[in-house]
């Protein structure tokens, strides 16, 4: 190594430390919060996100090994930089009365931010006593999501674990450029409406290596999304991969640009679901791409549901509006639960158009499994079992 080289080198780590010095660093214990599991550290984690959010410079929020107690905060933007981490080796609890945070919608909610980051940790919503509450027929809170992110861009959810959820566990309303890897979502299988990640009205959004377990859907596509990737992900017990429910308005953005690929559903009630309500609506769902999924066990593998209509109220005798086009499935694989593997139920005013098929084996009780479509136009190409009713 010449001596410019070694001067050159030192200059680079001079200004790598230099610029780890300038990222301003935040310890929630420094500003109260207690590892105790009892005490309520909600005003600390606000203190230190006050400070992290004033920064000029980038900013860490550290959670260290710990359980700490914390009731519904609100994480409001937009903050002086763009380069905000929350890094967590500890455990965020929800209060243990589900009254404290039933209403809120959200337990921690970011809005309007640019840049954030929300590394590791383990948020612990203990909604098993709220879900009791409402198997039991009671007056219950509607339910808190675990984690939500609004009006928000350039976010980064990686290394969490998200358990036992009131509701929704990880919500993304709103959003633009946002990567969720490496998560761990967990809740009982017949816990209700405890969706692992729910996407809404959000652009640039990509699930990467997850593995997500819960009482509803795996993931849930709602309107207005688009440019979606999913990749890797191994979803059961829960729901399947849900687009929809859509057309729950007259007037709804619609679904498009939507790939999932290489997905495992193991025991799920659905595997690869587009679904929408039994009624008049200008919503859609076009271009959409199933690639390389693995079904076992899985009742419903292959299903589009445009007669959705919970409890026969507001849709009976209707016709879903929603126009499905354009949904590949490629590689689809494994085996059904029931003996009808591959169901297209659609829209008699707005019947499916553009489905294809390609390389579908899907057996049942280790026999060809049947298939049904009403209202669905299509092709199918290479091997594809059981035999296309398109």
């Amino acid at each position: 190594m010449t001596r410019s080289d070694t001067l050159l080198l030192l200059t680079l780590v001079l200004l790598i430390t230099s610029s780890l010095a300038n990222a301003a660093q935040y310890n929630v214990v420094s500003y109260g919060a207690k590892s105790d599991g009892k005490t309520d550290s909600t005003k600390a984690f606000l203190k230190a996100w006050t400070q992290a959010c004033g920064s000029t410079s980038p900013a860490t929020i550290y959670v260290p090994k710990g359980r700490f107690l914390l009731r519904n905060v609100v994480f409001n933007g937009p903050c002086k930089n763009n380069a905000i981490i929350v890094r967590m080796d500890g455990t965020l609890l929800a209060p243990s009365d589900y009254r404290a945070i039933g209403d809120a919608g959200y337990w921690l909610y970011f809005k309007h931010v640019d840049g954030v980051t929300v590394s590791g940790g383990t948020l612990d919503g203990r909604g098993a006593n709220l879900w009791a509450c409402k198997a039991s027929g009671k007056n219950c809170p509607d339910g808190a999501s675990n984690l939500g992110f609004t009006n928000s861009k350039n976010v980064v959810i990686s290394g969490l674990t998200s358990i036992n959820s009131q509701i929704f566990h990880i919500v993304i309303n709103g959003c633009q450029k946002v990567k969720v890897q490496g998560v761990k979502v967990s809740a009982s299988g017949s816990s209700p409406n405890t969706d692992g990640i729910h996407v809404q009205l959000s652009s640039g959004v990509t699930v990467l290596n997850s593995k997500i377990g819960t009482g509803d859907d795996c993931i849930s596509i709602g309107a207005g999304t688009t440019n979606l990737w999913i990749e890797n992900v191994v979803c059961g017990p829960g729901h399947g991969i849900s687009i929809g429910s859509l057309g729950k308005e007259l007037e709804e953005p619609g679904v498009q640009d939507v790939t999932v690929k290489k997905v495992t559903f193991v025991g799920t009630q659905n595997g690869l679901r587009i679904k929408s309500w039994g009624r008049p609506s200008n919503g859609f769902a076009r271009n959409i791409h199933f690639q390389d999924a693995f079904m076992r066990d899985v009742q419903n593998p292959i299903i589009i549901d445009q007669n959705y209509c919970p409890d026969n109220k507001n849709c009976p005798g209707q016709a879903s509006g929603v126009k499905i086009s354009d949904v590949t499935y490629q590689g689809i694989h494994g085996t059904s639960a029931t003996q009808v593997a591959v169901k297209f139920d659609c829209s008699k005013r707005k019947p499916c158009t553009g489905i294809k098929l390609e390389d579908v084996r899907l057996t049942y009780k280790n026999r060809v499994a049947g298939a049904s479509c009403n209202n669905a136009d299509g092709t199918s190409t290479g091997l594809v079992q059981p035999a296309s009713c398109l």
